[in-house]
């Protein structure tokens, strides 16, 4: 079973601490009460789908024997106009750079992480309408 603990420090300020026990600090806006000193639950959902897909891609690609200099991963999203303001529309940009990747092979890797392996990916999906797209940079 996965397990995680979450604990208030002061305002809107949390340090979470995962089952395999790294941790990373939680906040707020501001004008929500917080510092504005951490990053917020809504941006950790959104790398935590660019983390998750990333992995599986990554490791993909190296059983295709496909090397590569660099690779990152964009995500843009929309939310709901009213609460809960739930992401309605993620676009995912994935971005290669390396010499004579071949295309295809990314797809395939890409389209696996998005239809079978990526966790974060299919938990969004019922509510959020997910696109991706990549590029190849030389």
């Amino acid at each position: 079973m996965k397990q995680a603990l979450v604990k208030w420090i002061d305002g809107m300020r949390f340090v979470g601490l995962g089952h395999a026990n790294h941790s990373l600090v939680i906040d707020g806006p501001a004008d929500a009460g917080g510092l504005d000193s951490a990053t917020r639950p809504g941006e950790l959902m959104l790398m935590a789908l660019a983390g998750c897909t990333g992995i599986d891609v990554v490791s993909i690609l190296k059983k295709m024997k496909v090397e590569f200099d660099s690779f990152e991963i964009g995500i843009e999203a929309e939310v709901a106009e009213n609460h809960p303001k739930i992401y309605t529309k993620i676009m995912i940009e994935y971005r290669i750079r390396g010499n004579n990747i071949p295309a295809d092979k990314l797809e395939r890797a890409i389209k696996l992480s998005q239809e079978t392996y990526c966790s974060v990916s299919n938990q969004l999906r019922p509510s959020a309408e997910i696109d991706y797209r990549y590029k190849i940079l030389e």
